[in-house]
C-alpha cells in the first residue's frame, strides 16, 4: 500500500484507506476500484493524491486484474446480485412477449418465480440511480417493464397498502404493456414521430393488455385494471376510457407514475434520457390534475431522501455535494462545488442531471 498523486492514479487500482470530500463526507470506501468516473470524481473534488492498496500499474504482466477488468477507457462493471436477476427477469419477460405474438398462454408462474427472485434484492435499488448494465433501445420496452415493476413494488408500500398488494402491485407494474405484443411491430419501433393514426393503434395496448390479462386466475382484478388504467388521468383526461380518479383503481395510479418516471429516464429510438430530477419535477407538475397528487408527494418525498454528502453532477457538468435539502422542494437540495453553495431553488437554470454516489 502506498499513496498516489492524482496524475498517477491508474485504472483498476484499489484504494487503501476512505477518500474524504472537503466537508468531511466519505467520498470512496476502502476497496473501491477506481474506473474512468471515479477518476473524474477524485478531479472535481480537487484530490491531490489517494492511498492506493494495489496498483494496476505495479502488476506482473499477465495478472488478472482486481474484481473489475479494465478494457480499453472502461472497467466492466461487476454483476451484482440484483442486476443479475434482473437480466434474468429481462430475459423471461422477451420470452413470453415473444409467446405471446405466437399465441401462447401467459406462464404466470415463471413469470411471478422470477420476480420474486429479483425482489429478494429491492433494498439494493434505488429508484434515482440504478441502471441497467446491459441497455438497447430496442429492448426498451422490457427495461421499462421490469424498472417500472419494482418501483411500483416499493410505491406500493410507501402509500400504505397492505403487504398482500405488493406482489399484485409488481406483478400489474411488469405486464402494464403487455397489449404491445398486438401492435404492429413497425409503429413500436418507429424512430420519429407517430402520425395521428398510428398513435391511436398505440392507445390501443392498453385494451389488448386487459383482453390478455382477464383469464389470468393468478392475477387480481387491479393488475388486471392496471393494464387498462395506467393512461388514464385524475381529471378525466386519460385513454381509453377517459374515467377520472374515483373510477381509476390504486394499482392503476401507482403504475402510472413508476410508467411516467422510467418512460422519460431510460433512452428510447427518438430521444434521450431525462434528467431524474428534472423527470421528478414534471411529475410534480402533472400531479395538478393528471396524477395523483398524494402518491405523487409521497414518491418524491422517499426517491429523494438523500444523506448529505450525496455526490451530484449539475445541468453545467460541475460535481459537488449535497449539504442541505429543503423538503418542500426536494428536486432543489444546496449543493457544495469546490466551497461554493449552489441553491437550486434560487438558480432555477441549474439542476441535476445525474446522482453519482
Amino acid at each position: 500500500m502506498g499513496t498516489v498523486l492524482l496524475a498517477h492514479l491508474k485504472l483498476g487500482d484499489k484504494i487503501g484507506e476512505d477518500v474524504l470530500t472537503p466537508l468531511g463526507s466519505v467520498l470512496f470506501q476502502k476497496g473501491k476500484i477506481i474506473t474512468p468516473r471515479e477518476l473524474e470524481i477524485l478531479q472535481a473534488f480537487l484530490v491531490p493524491s489517494v492511498s492506493v492498496e494495489n496498483s494496476v500499474s505495479e502488476m506482473k504482466l499477465g495478472e488478472d486484474r482486481p474484481e473489475e477488468a479494465t478494457q480499453g477507457l472502461s472497467i466492466a462493471v461487476p454483476l451484482s446480485p440484483l442486476h443479475r436477476e434482473y437480466e434474468a427477469m429481462i430475459e423471461v419477460l422477451r420470452f413470453i412477449f415473444n409467446s405471446y405474438v405466437t399465441g401462447q398462454g401467459l406462464p404466470i408462474m415463471d413469470i411471478r418465480v422470477q420476480l420474486e427472485k429479483l425482489l429478494k434484492h429491492i433494498d439494493s435499488y434505488k429508484v434515482l440511480t440504478f441502471a441497467p448494465r446491459i441497455f438497447q433501445e430496442k429492448d426498451y420496452l422490457l427495461h421499462n417493464s421490469v424498472t417500472s415493476s419494482l418501483t411500483s413494488y416499493l410505491l406500493a408500500q410507501w402509500v400504505g397498502l397492505s403487504q398482500k398488494d405488493w406482489m399484485q402491485v409488481a406483478l400489474a407494474g411488469l405486464l402494464k404493456d403487455i397489449g404491445n405484443v398486438r401492435i404492429d411491430r413497425a409503429i413500436l419501433a418507429k424512430p420519429n414521430t407517430l402520425t395521428a393514426e398510428e398513435k391511436e393503434e398505440m392507445k390501443r395496448h392498453t385494451v389488448h393488455g386487459y383482453q390478455l390479462l382477464k383469464g389470468v386466475a393468478a392475477l387480481t382484478e387491479g393488475a388486471k385494471l392496471a393494464a387498462l388504467q395506467h393512461h388514464e388521468k385524475v381529471d378525466g383526461t386519460g385513454y381509453p376510457l377517459g374515467i377520472d380518479s374515483t373510477k381509476i383503481h390504486p394499482y392503476a395510479k401507482i403504475v402510472s407514475i413508476a410508467d411516467i418516471f422510467h418512460a422519460m429516464t431510460l433512452n428510447k429510438a427518438y430521444r434521450k434520457a431525462a434528467s431524474p430530477y428534472l423527470v421528478l419535477e414534471q411529475i410534480q407538475t402533472d400531479a395538478f390534475g393528471k396524477l395523483d397528487p398524494a402518491y405523487v408527494r409521497i414518491f418524491i418525498e422517499k426517491v429523494t431522501q438523500f444523506h448529505n454528502g450525496t455526490v451530484v453532477r449539475l445541468s453545467d457538468e460541475r460535481i459537488g455535494e449535497i449539504i442541505f435539502s429543503d423538503r418542500s422542494q426536494p428536486t432543489r437540495p444546496w449543493v457544495s462545488i469546490d466551497g461554493v453553495i449552489e441553491n437550486l431553488t434560487v438558480n432555477r437554470q441549474l439542476h441535476i442531471i445525474e446522482v453519482i454516489k
